[in-house]
């Protein structure tokens, strides 16, 4: 069944529909996020009493979670959201997302199987996780406030999202100012991207 697509324009070559399950959703989302290093800044949040799974009912002590679903596969926390951003796969993730149906808070009302027509992939972010998850840890050991890195996330969180939102310049200039300023400590994590940009670009010119 997973096998299944559909093309249904003669006219103009478009996207094909591929049939997919709830659960091979989930899975490959777990799996890109696995893949891309995120366990390591989840940990640093997690440390500092960030969980960002805290109060959920499905959460089980020193077990995780019991009950995955779509919606919290494709939420990102501030961290999260930054890194894709600066590597510019934020969009990308969340393009794909977007063709999940029925997601909520903490739960879902995704149908068994639907069609999408994007599939997920994204590059080896492990370097890049690493150094922000180093950065941040750094941070947390000199700032007296226990919430300063919670405080962040959140603040990380809310001028990206404000940053693909708005389509005024002004404000995007100022959103991007407010941007680089959160993320003017992430010394290791400029470092990394700026290696990872460069290899990016030699390979599109090689092809």
């Amino acid at each position: 069944m997973s096998g299944l697509t559909i093309n249904s324009s003669k006219s103009q070559p478009q996207p094909e529909l591929k049939l997919v399950t709830r659960q091979k959703v989930i899975d490959n989302g777990l799996q890109v996020m696995q893949e891309i290093g995120t366990n390591q800044i989840c940990k640093v949040c997690i440390e500092h009493g960030g969980s960002c799974c805290s109060g959920c009912r499905h959460l089980s002590d020193r077990v995780g979670c019991q009950l995955r679903n779509t919606s919290c596969t494709a939420w990102l926390c501030g961290f999260l959201k930054y890194m894709l951003f600066k590597t510019n796969l934020l969009q990308t993730w969340n393009d794909y997302w977007e063709q999940v149906p029925g997601q909520d808070f903490r739960e879902d009302f995704t149908p068994e199987v639907f069609f999408i027509q994007q599939q997920l992939a994204l590059p080896n972010l492990q370097e890049l996780s690493e150094a922000l998850a180093a950065d941040l840890n750094e941070l947390a050991e000199q700032q007296a406030s226990p919430d300063f890195i919670l405080t962040l996330r959140d603040k990380l969180d809310k001028n990206v999202d404000q940053f693909l939102y708005y389509k005024n310049v002004s404000t995007k200039k100022h959103l991007k100012r407010n941007i680089d300023v959160l993320s003017g400590s992430f010394f290791r994590f400029h470092q990394a991207l700026d290696s990872y940009l460069m290899a990016a670009e030699g390979a599109d010119n090689r092809l």
